[in-house]
């Protein structure tokens, strides 16, 4: 009897030197994001993007020799839930780095989570608070919104525009942007003669549209990640309030165009240049990661990249650079590597520091405009 428990302790024993041998052989990564819900526009792309990745640096070998471990969150776009996700990458998975989550809201709920716990975080999510004031493990890859704004803001002087409206959604995105355009109109010389808030599951917005058109603004600015940024342009043409409608970094889908239909000719908004890839100049530092990325994605998903994809290509390569980086897994080394590191990706050409955790400057943007039903660089 005792020499079988001595035989049982000994495979037991075995066993869990396998699954102990087979964990430091992996490189956990966590990554929350919204593939279902409201915001799947987003959360989708960003979910197919890393698994393909993954997918081609294991079979290249891995990192260091290491296989990634991708482990994938659906949050639905639900703060409660990135919050659960989050504790269970952190206390359960013991994940090395969490990308994502997709949305400013959530991003924000859990961002004081993971910096209690020292957990690298590197969102998805455009919000400017995310980074600002700099949190020590917190960074994140879309372009800033101060910095959408600002090539908003710039294209409307262009045109002869002062007196806007600005409808946001009730997001962490929306509320954001919301505070950013008030904040930065008067130095701009843009007079916001009104801002109004909406429902993000809103189907109908002509009621609060007609509050814009009863101003005389010379443009409206929508602020907002969901599918109510189609609703906008098409209650604009019915209710007549023809002036130009600018959209944030967040219409960088095809599929929001997509569904304005013909409304949504001419909406103008910036984005990073992955969108237009075909047509910069062989020499641009983005060209042959932004065409090889385009041409991969659509290829295996058989739909067309878009920013959001983009944001988790960008998220999940900074990790791995940092990792090769600092030569191994330890996290605080590999966050000092990010805060250092220097990296071209799809949002632009990132330039990290301690002061600065998104790392992308005003010329990772175009403007860009929707012309038979597709993006393409705005030329007044």
């Amino acid at each position: 009897m005792k020499r079988l428990v001595a035989v049982f302790m000994a495979v037991l024993v075995c066993g869990l030197g396998s699954q102990s041998l087979q964990a430091a052989d992996t490189i956990k990564i966590g990554a929350i994001f919204a593939v279902t819900g409201p915001a799947s526009f987003l959360g989708a792309p960003e979910s197919k993007t890393v698994q393909m990745l993954v997918d081609e640096i294991n079979a290249k070998g891995g990192v260091l020799g290491k296989q990634i471990e991708l482990i994938i969150k659906d949050s639905g776009a639900n703060p409660t839930k990135a919050i659960s996700f989050t504790k269970q990458l952190i206390e359960e998975e013991k994940v090395l780095a969490i990308i994502g989550p997709s949305t400013s809201g959530e991003t924000m709920q859990i961002k004081g989570i993971c910096e209690a716990n020292k957990m690298i975080l590197v969102s998805c999510a455009a919000a400017e608070v995310i980074v600002n004031p700099v949190a020590k493990y917190v960074f994140k890859t879309p372009q800033k919104d101060s910095q959408a704004i600002a090539w908003i803001f710039k294209t409307m002087k262009s045109l002869g525009i002062s007196r806007i409206g600005v409808l946001s959604g009730n997001t962490g995105f929306g509320k954001a942007g919301k505070g950013q355009l008030s904040k930065l109109a008067p130095a701009a010389g843009i007079d916001v003669a009104i801002s109004e808030t909406y429902d993000k599951r809103a189907k109908d917005l002509t009621a609060v549209l007609a509050k814009l058109k009863a101003r005389n603004i010379q443009a409206v600015v929508n602020w907002s990640i969901v599918p109510a940024q189609s609703i906008v342009a098409k209650n604009m043409k019915q209710i007549g309030l023809d002036v130009p409608l600018f959209q944030s970094h967040g219409f960088g889908n095809i599929k929001y165009a997509q569904q304005a239909g013909k409304a949504g000719e001419g909406i103008l908004f910036p984005a990073g240049r992955l969108l237009v890839v075909d047509t910069l100049a062989d020499g641009h530092p983005q060209k042959t990661l932004l065409a090889g990325y385009k041409k991969d994605y659509e290829r295996k998903y058989g739909e067309d990249v878009c920013t959001f994809g983009g944001h988790a290509y960008d998220a999940l390569m900074i990790v791995v650079k940092a990792i090769e980086k600092a030569g191994g897994t330890d996290r605080e080394k590999v966050r000092d590597a990010i805060e250092s590191l220097t990296f071209v990706g799809t949002g632009g050409v990132f330039k990290f520091s301690p002061k600065d955790h998104n790392g992308l400057g005003l010329d990772a943007f175009e403007m860009m405009t929707v012309k038979d039903n597709k993006f393409v660089i705005y030329k007044k």
